[in-house]
């Protein structure tokens, strides 16, 4: 038998973290696809999600602003959860992606309730914020799934090397 020990692949430090999720990894665990520097699906995917999460910000500032205010424009800080997700999103953190695509749904509903109960200004401005929570949505699952798919498959390669 030989003495030398089989070379183990080296992970992120950031990954050594033990998962708190429960029977899925953590967010911190997945290391970015192809090491530090992620792929392009995975790139334009995040800046897809990006450019969504933003236009969803300008939108509801715009919006309850001077757009189409309700009251004193208060209502404005509904994208105050959006504004915070932005670093994650910027440093592709797998765990704001998840809370995001969860969060989303509450600019989808809004946005169904004041189109369809409110006049013309506001209507089309809340048809818009679905639009832009569902593209959001979509960007934010696919981003999701090809980095558990990319995870997966440089799992696959390292078992394999």
């Amino acid at each position: 038998m030989s003495a030398t020990t089989p070379t183990v692949p080296t992970v992120p430090a950031r990954a050594a973290l033990p998962s708190t999720s429960g029977s899925l990894p953590s967010a911190s665990a997945l290391p970015s696809p192809s090491g530090a520097r992620p792929n392009t699906p995975v790139a334009v995917l995040r800046w897809l999600a990006l450019g969504t999460a933003l236009a969803l910000i300008v939108l509801g500032v715009a919006w309850e602003s001077w757009l189409a205010p309700t009251g004193r424009g208060s209502l404005a800080l509904k994208v105050l959860p959006l504004v915070l997700t932005l670093p994650g999103l910027w440093r592709h953190r797998m765990l704001t992606y998840r809370r995001l695509s969860l969060l989303v749904w509450l600019y989808v509903l809004e946005g169904l309730v004041r189109g369809t109960s409110e006049g013309a200004p506001a209507a089309m401005l809340a048809w818009a914020e679905v639009a832009l929570a569902l593209a959001l949505f979509g960007a934010v699952t696919f981003y999701i799934r090809r980095r558990f798919a990319d995870g997966a498959a440089a799992a696959r390669s390292a078992g394999a090397a």
